[in-house]
């Protein structure tokens, strides 16, 4: 079974209505990428009014939120105030529908960066594109590409960006301190539990359902509350494996595991 990263998936599928509002979409990934850095905003810089669109799960009704607010060209950068508000995963789902309409292979991935603060892993979301010329998945910070903060934002190095699978691999080893892992701002989701939320949530986004950050499902919560054991653990170990081995057919499999599939809730309220 292979997974088409270049068609839009459940929340990447944009309304025929507003697929001409992109007629003029810059070509490149780097551009697109700049385009929706234009129209999302960060909820403390946004207004507070609208904090509550960072739960808008699809890219259509991203879109929607921005024409209700002004029709100006979606191509063009826009003032704050007529931005939606999102958080990082906004700016990936938008970049990557953005993409895939483009017809370019992307995928979000569900992780921490370990750019933001020194020794320290941040929930945080970043896309990757196929490049046909190089033959890779190119990893890209949608939200701080072009700017200081992420310098190779472009084209992140190994190691600057963990998914959840590849933190927990390294967690596994003991190569990163599970507690300097998690959400900016929180008091409870760090620890080996974001790890593993994070993993599961990436391993849906590899199958083209990018949820929320904080979406839970299957025994997520029962491992914030410190109630899972050995055996999950053991279908983390799975989880981050097969991610890691970016084997179409062996995703699928896994993420077919009910306790691992986005249930049909969060789904159908998008």
């Amino acid at each position: 079974m292979l997974i088409d990263y270049g068609s839009p998936g459940v929340f990447t599928t944009l309304a025929p209505a507003q697929v001409p509002l992109f007629d003029d979409l810059p070509p490149t990934p780097a551009a697109i990428c700049g385009v929706v850095q234009g129209l999302v905003v960060q909820p403390h810089d946004g207004p507070a009014s609208r904090a509550g669109e960072r739960n808008l799960r699809p890219a259509a009704a991203m879109v929607d939120a921005l024409t209700a607010l002004s029709p100006a060209p979606l191509s063009a950068r826009r003032p704050v105030s007529q931005r939606t508000v999102g958080t990082c995963r906004n700016f990936v789902v938008l970049a990557v529908a953005l993409l895939r309409l483009r017809g370019v292979p992307a995928r979000a991935r569900c992780g921490f960066g370990t750019y933001f603060h020194d020794g320290v892993g941040l929930d945080h979301w970043v896309l990757e594109y196929w490049s046909d010329d190089e033959r890779r998945w190119v990893r890209t910070d949608a939200e701080w590409l072009g700017t200081d903060t992420v310098p190779d934002a472009a084209d992140l190095a190994p190691g600057r960006f963990l998914t959840g699978g590849e933190a927990w691999q390294r967690w596994r080893k003991g190569e990163i301190d599970a507690t300097k892992f998690g959400v900016w701002g929180t008091s409870h989701a760090w620890g080996e539990a974001e790890i593993r939320g994070n993993a599961i949530r990436d391993l849906a986004a590899l199958m083209r359902v990018e949820t929320l950050p904080w979406d839970e499902w299957g025994r997520m919560e029962a491992s914030y509350q410190g109630k899972t054991g050995p055996d999950y653990d053991a279908l983390i170990d799975e989880v981050a494996a097969t991610c890691a081995g970016d084997d179409p057919a062996a995703v699928a499999t896994l993420y077919a595991t009910p306790e691992l599939s986005v249930p049909p809730s969060i789904i159908e309220t998008a």
